[in-house]
């Protein structure tokens, strides 16, 4: 079992960064792959980044590359999104996400994950 809590959300200007935080509880965080996902009023929920147990390997949409940064720290159960160069478009609601169990793993697709947390509002205005 895993509790994921996110932190760190608010209102910013457009060209302005947020660094988001992810609280992760229980056992297996440094095995887990984690993700960040948002979605946005009358959108759907959509990949954002991923990062693997380890820390080696990072994953990023389109939208977001060369502007958002995933890390994680394993020994303090942390995970992290540094959001630089926000746009108005980036606005919405930021989740994190665990995968435990998958075998294969698919970083942007959020059936993988088994545990999410509840959420924390980006809004970026312009």
């Amino acid at each position: 079992q895993v509790q994921l809590v996110e932190s760190g959300g608010g209102l910013v200007q457009a060209g302005g960064s947020l660094r988001l935080s992810c609280a992760a509880s229980g056992r297996g965080f440094s095995s887990s792959r984690m993700g960040w996902f948002r979605q946005g009023p009358g959108k759907e929920r959509e990949f954002v980044a991923a990062i693997s147990g380890s820390g080696g390997s990072t994953y990023y949409a389109d939208s977001v590359k060369g502007r958002f940064t995933v890390s994680r720290d394993n020994a303090k159960n942390m995970l992290y999104l540094q959001m630089n160069s926000l746009k108005p478009e980036d606005t919405a609601n930021y989740y994190c996400a665990a995968d435990t169990v998958s075998v294969g793993w698919h970083p942007d697709r959020p059936n993988d994950y088994d545990y999410w947390g509840q959420g924390t509002q980006v809004t970026v205005s312009s």
